[in-house]
């Protein structure tokens, strides 16, 4: 398959795949027959639609009115004194909901009604994108189903309340290991059971094409931000480096979109690394996976030597999954950014020491960005942004009381 680098730049090009959806080897669409017509219907239509005056005008409108855009851009004065050097947290726990989900699920039920549907399904591992979506959806009127891991309603049972409060209805995925891996696949069900009247809202940078895509311009607001932000706060756009998390990787996407271009902006990626990574029990996709196809698309796949699906673990439920976007692959293909593993332990440590420092409690998926702090070494001078993917409501349970 054809890399879609361009040779000018090295990596302008991986920001966005070609028209079959690839960023260099991995992308694509691979769907069974019967789902084709969503996705073909999906794939035709979106980019005309998200680029539309009427479409851009509302979205916006919603991002700042609803979802409380722009999120700050906090420099964090005692985590900065820590590490000795300058750290600034991207605020997106502060938005309407409690993650930067609501930034897709308003883009994807603005698409979704130009596409004349009315019904909303959707998969969640952690919640977040399962209570932005039930959001979302009350917000317009239409119906919504979120599939969600039996284990995972279990442990982030403030989220399930929380959807079913805004009126979803929230199904248990009893398979595999009845997370979000087994979520996304009986959502994929559904859809093929409801081509006409259905859109399936996906959570992150995953699926088949055009969703990887999709997603991220929705996500994307997150670093055009940033870039203003930076500029006010230091004179310039461009940090020293971004820190995100990555499970399917919707925030580390639209953490890194404009910098993608920007080769001297280093771009870091933490993953699950569970118990460790040579355990059995993680989540490290980038360090242990190889190409494979999951859930509609050509990426990094955990998985035995005949092919079958590694069942991944995570104590965070939003970064428990096998696979990662195929952007995420690309740029790691590439040598654009650098992915770490960062186990249970170390994302708990980092969760209560912002909560002791800044007076600020991350979701336990944001916590994995922040253990980065500790792996990296940066200069005093140097401006490292940590995108806080959500807040720690729904992880109390797992945090504890001390």
């Amino acid at each position: 398959m054809k890399s879609n680098t361009d040779t000018a730049t090295g990596f302008s090009s991986l920001r966005n795949p070609d028209e079959a959806g690839f960023y260099g080897p991995f992308g694509g669409a691979f769907v069974p027959e019967m789902l084709y017509p969503n996705v073909e219907e999906l794939r035709s239509k979106y980019l005309e639609i998200i680029g539309s005056e009427s479409f851009r005008r509302e979205f916006l409108n919603l991002l700042h009115d609803y979802a409380g855009r722009p999120t700050p851009l906090y420099f964090a004065k005692r985590l900065s004194e820590k590490y000795n050097t300058h750290v600034y947290l991207k605020r997106e726990d502060l938005c309407h909901t409690g993650a930067h989900k609501i930034n897709n699920t308003i883009g994807q039920i603005l698409l979704a009604r130009h596409l004349g549907k009315h019904r909303i399904i959707a998969e969640t591992g952690a919640g977040q994108h399962g209570v932005a979506t039930a959001t979302v959806c009350a917000l317009m009127g239409m119906e919504c189903v979120v599939y969600m891991g039996a284990l995972d309603i279990r442990r982030q049972a403030p989220n399930v309340a929380r959807m079913r409060m805004l009126g979803a209805t929230v199904v248990p995925a009893t398979s595999g290991n009845q997370t979000l891996k087994d979520a996304t696949n009986e959502a994929i069900r559904d859809w093929i059971c409801n081509p006409t009247d259905t859109h399936y809202i996906i959570g992150s940078v995953v699926g088949p094409h055009p969703y990887p895509d999709l997603v991220a311009r929705l996500q994307s607001v997150i670093s055009e931000e940033m870039r203003r932000q930076l500029a006010e706060k230091t004179g310039r756009e461009t940090p020293t480096a971004i820190l995100a998390c990555v499970g399917g990787g919707s925030n580390a996407a639209g953490a890194f979109y404009h910098f993608i271009e920007e080769q001297g902006v280093k771009l870091y990626g933490a993953e699950a690394a569970g118990h460790g990574i040579h355990t059995g029990e993680t989540a490290a996709t980038i360090a242990l996976g190889k190409a494979g196809i999951l859930h509609g698309s050509l990426s990094m796949l955990m998985q035995t030597s005949d092919g079958q699906v590694v069942e991944p673990y995570s104590i965070s439920a939003g970064l428990d999954y096998p696979g990662v976007g195929p952007m995420h692959a690309a740029l790691v293909h590439f040598g654009r950014a650098t992915y770490l593993p960062v186990s249970d332990e170390q994302a708990l440590k980092s969760a209560h020491q912002l909560a002791r420092l800044e007076g600020i409690i991350p979701a336990l998926e944001s916590a994995h960005a922040l253990a980065l702090l500790e792996e990296l070494s940066f200069g005093k001078s140097d401006e490292v942004v940590v995108c806080l993917s959500g807040r720690g409501d729904k992880d109390m349970g797992a945090y504890g009381g001390s």
